[in-house]
């Protein structure tokens, strides 16, 4: 997960383009349809291959639109490589 970046597409395995990441987390990316104000949060377990820029999930389009995927994860979901992870940890 953290080798990916924002600005990638995210594409389903039939083809479909799902959109475009705007955040990675953890264990999910955050997606917006190109042209669309609505939010995804794909989990990690859809991601299938990642190549040259672009993210494959394991499922069709049709499936990933109805994931349930609209909602923001629970919990803390912060990289464990970014600046903000170690912030609160005392050595």
């Amino acid at each position: 997960m953290t080798d990916l970046r924002p600005g990638w597409a995210v594409v389903s395995n039939d083809g479909g383009r799902l959109g475009t990441i705007k955040e990675v987390g953890q264990n999910y990316i955050r997606t917006s349809p190109d042209g669309s104000a609505t939010n995804m949060y794909v989990p990690a377990s859809a991601i299938a291959n990642v190549a040259d820029g672009v993210v494959h999930l394991n499922l069709a389009l049709r499936d990933a639109r109805s994931m349930g995927w609209e909602q923001p994860p629970r919990g803390d979901d912060t990289l464990e490589t970014s600046p903000e992870s170690g912030r609160d940890r005392h050595v």
